[in-house]
């Protein structure tokens, strides 16, 4: 079922690709308006029990802050390489200290 809350209508497809079209056609018929003159987007609430949209708004988080946590992480090996870099120690130990190749660590030092 795909419901669209604004027009208060419900249609149906037999898959999740359908679905956009199908509500569009349901608001172009409803409002009597041409079906490109808006556009449409589809959220998947829920499936049988599963709560899809409560689901996948967790896993959306999860990855921006995983996202957030790589840059940082990133943006500390560089600062802690060029430091190391800076009191003389040698590319390959400060690759050996951060767990990555010598060239990794070259590009961390100069980056």
């Amino acid at each position: 079922m795909v419901h669209v809350p604004e027009i208060g209508g419900l249609t149906q497809a037999r898959r999740l690709s359908e679905a956009k079209s199908m509500a569009r056609s349901l608001v172009a018929v409803t409002l009597d308006i041409p079906e490109d003159s808006f556009d449409v987007a589809i959220e998947v609430e829920k499936v049988g029990t599963v709560k899809v949209a409560e689901r996948t708004a967790r896993l959306r988080t999860a990855r921006e802050t995983a996202t957030r946590l790589e840059r940082e992480v990133q943006a500390d090996a560089e600062s802690l390489a060029r430091d190391l870099a800076n009191e003389g120690l040698p590319l390959r130990d400060i690759g050996d200290i951060l767990g990555i190749s010598y060239q990794r660590a070259h590009q961390l030092v100069t980056h």
